[in-house]
């Protein structure tokens, strides 16, 4: 038994080191409080050998710890987004006037929430058992409800943490009952041990039906997946510039984790046969229309309420659930080109949608402003940001030769590939929408006349260099993307060749 449990630790080197960050973190900012540097610098260090030791894990596949967790190259992918993103707004958390705002503000805790939250996400890509998805989304969850209302002197951030909680507990209540009536039904917690029993069929369906449904709103909900959006909008603009990226991107990276490891092993794979990737679980219940619906809602709604918004941020919020309708698309093809196409889409949507939160957070440290009137004349007073913003919304949108088109290109080729044109002409018709919105802020930049006498912005070295960084990649993986597509289609073998 002791062989076995150190022989799994050993498995565990990525979270085991975020583990250790988060205590050193808060160790660090008991002994020197008013140390913020250095309690950054240690997660950063933390982040940077969590993000090595992932890449150790390449190639690995073993289920550890009486089958709670699996390692594997599908969650090894997942776990770079997240950590990779963990290091990222790190550095941004750095040069945001948000929260750095008065001088000398301890931000300790917030850097050693930053590392738990990480670990939460991370644990999301391996859970796979019920009581692990559970825990992992806790963890990750308790900690972005204290992060949304860090800047607790704003009258927003407040409440942004508050309905926070209050969403969060309903979901998590709803999914956790969910979890415990497919529990009676099967009499296991563990993913594959479902599927087998499914697949004798001689459970209640409409008491599955029930559960997957109670499920499916504590997943939607870390998603963005209408209709449980609602706390998304209000979170991402009462919360710092820095959590509201981070959990536009890693937050969703989870969920979508959590939920393709769900659908793939406790329905599709294993025991149960699956055509063409379908949905096999049982004959008389196909997911697939359900889902797929639910995919079209999330994009229309996210799209169309997106239009009508004047606060950067907020529109930002409602382009992350159009983003999440359109990955939630390819989830009902659910083949390895499908999950394979969600894949590349997150490296895509990681480089972009960060880059884009970046430039926000340094235009708002200058004028202290995320309304898109104040944008106007822009493109005089900051060229290179307002460059960078404007390939990076355009990324946004999926044109080319941008990263953004690679992610759609894909999508669009799992759709059609299994026929689902209708799908596809509506992830194609809401990007169409998406435009408007994102070149009214190019407009603003370019072709209205902002105040005469404003001041240029400037941006120092290192912010450059952090801006370069995410932007050559915005291009470069639009013009060369083979290895991104290999890296993607090797990650989801492990689910077999359906």
């Amino acid at each position: 038994m002791t062989e076995r449990i150190l022989a799994d630790l050993a498995r565990l080197g990525p979270e085991l080191a975020l583990t250790g960050t988060f205590l050193v973190a808060l160790l660090v900012d008991l002994i020197f409080p008013r140390r913020t540097a250095l309690a950054a610098g240690t997660v950063m260090a933390g982040f940077a050998l969590a993000f090595a030791l992932v890449l150790d894990q390449s190639g690995v596949s073993a289920s550890i710890f009486s089958g709670m967790f699996t390692v594997d190259p599908f969650a090894v992918f997942f776990k770079l987004v997240i950590v990779g993103s963990a290091l990222l707004v790190t550095v941004f958390s750095l040069w945001s006037s948000e929260l750095n705002r008065p001088a000398g503000r301890p931000l300790g805790e917030y850097y050693a929430l930053l590392a738990a939250m990480t670990l939460g996400m991370v644990l999301m890509t391996g859970a796979s058992n019920l009581l692990m998805m559970y825990l992992a989304i806790e963890l990750s969850s308790l900690s972005s409800y204290l992060l949304a209302g860090y800047t607790r002197e704003q009258q927003d951030s407040s409440e942004a943490s508050l309905k926070y909680v209050i969403f969060g507990a309903t979901a998590s209540g709803m999914m956790l009952y969910g979890m415990s009536i497919l529990y009676g039904l099967t009499g296991t917690l563990d993913l594959p041990a479902l599927n087998a029993v499914l697949a004798r069929g001689d459970v209640s369906l409409y008491a599955l039906a029930v559960s997957g449904a109670l499920i499916l709103v504590g997943l939607g909900y870390k998603i963005s997946a209408v209709p449980f959006h609602f706390w998304t909008p209000d979170v991402y603009q009462g919360a710092p510039i820095t959590i509201t990226a981070f959990l536009s991107v890693a937050s969703k990276a989870g969920g979508f984790a959590l939920l393709l490891r769900f659908a793939r092993t406790a329905t599709v794979g294993g025991a149960v046969p699956a055509a063409a990737g379908t949905w096999a679980l049982l004959p008389n219940m196909d997911w697939r229309e359900a889902v797929a619906i639910l995919a079209v809602l999330t994009m229309t709604v996210g799209n169309l309420i997106a239009v009508w918004q004047d606060n950067l941020k907020r529109l930002l919020a409602y382009s992350s659930i159009a983003h999440a309708g359109y990955m939630l698309a390819a989830v009902v093809v659910l083949g390895n080109d499908g999950v394979a196409a969600i894949l590349i889409y997150f490296v895509v949507y990681l480089i972009m949608n960060l880059g884009a939160f970046y430039c926000v957070m340094l235009i708002a440290n200058a004028t202290g402003s995320e309304e898109i009137e104040e944008y106007r004349g822009l493109g005089a007073r900051a060229p290179l940001l307002t460059v960078a913003l404007s390939v990076f919304l355009v990324s946004l949108v999926g044109l080319p030769p941008t990263a953004g088109f690679i992610g759609k290109l894909y999508l669009f080729s799992a759709l059609l590939t299994h026929t689902w044109y209708w799908l596809a002409l509506a992830v194609a018709l809401n990007s169409v929408i998406s435009l408007y919105y994102y070149m009214r802020v190019v407009r603003n930049m370019y072709l209205r006349d902002g105040e005469k006498e404003a001041a240029p912005i400037g941006i120092g070295a290192m912010q450059t260099a952090m801006l370069l960084l995410l932007l050559i990649p915005t291009i470069l993986l639009g013009l060369y993307f083979s290895p991104l597509v290999d890296l993607a289609q090797a990650s989801v073998r492990i689910f077999g060749a359906p």
